[in-house]
């Protein structure tokens, strides 16, 4: 299945956010693409927020990995891989813990560790087009 949503300011992330959750109900890996500062991060604050999170959301760059809590859906696991460089090092702070746990787990620079990735999962693209509108294309692979 595959998901197309139009982003054409930030007041609209929360909505988008939703949709894609209704839309891959039952998906609980996202793999999140795009280029630096194409918005992954501040996706990932707008889904959290649905899900109810009260954390502050930011970017795990130098932790590796963030957990928010949701009194809804537990733990909430957020990834950012830009600093690893070698597959193990993913593997390592107990990635497929993580994966396998049945929390959500949202990935960012999931393809420096695309070999350590469940079989299924969905891919998130987000592409910066004109005027700071983004397109964030959801797919299940």
């Amino acid at each position: 299945m595959t998901k197309k949503y139009l982003v054409n300011n930030l007041q609209e992330l929360n909505s988008v956010a939703e949709k894609l959750l209704i839309d891959f109900r039952d998906e609980r890996v996202f793999a999140l693409d795009g280029l630096m500062g194409a918005g992954k991060t501040t996706f990932t604050k707008s889904i959290c927020h649905v899900l109810g999170a009260k954390d502050e959301v930011c970017s795990p760059t130098f932790a590796i990995v963030n957990e928010y809590l949701s009194e809804t859906f537990g733990a909430i696991y957020h990834f950012d891989f830009y600093r690893i460089n070698k597959e193990s090092e993913a593997f390592d702070i107990g990635l497929e813990e993580y994966l396998y746990s049945g929390n959500y787990c949202f990935l960012e620079w999931s393809e420096r560790i695309k070999n350590l990735l469940p079989k299924h999962y969905t891919i998130v693209k987000i592409t910066e087009i004109e005027d700071n509108k983004r397109e964030i294309i959801a797919e299940r692979v």
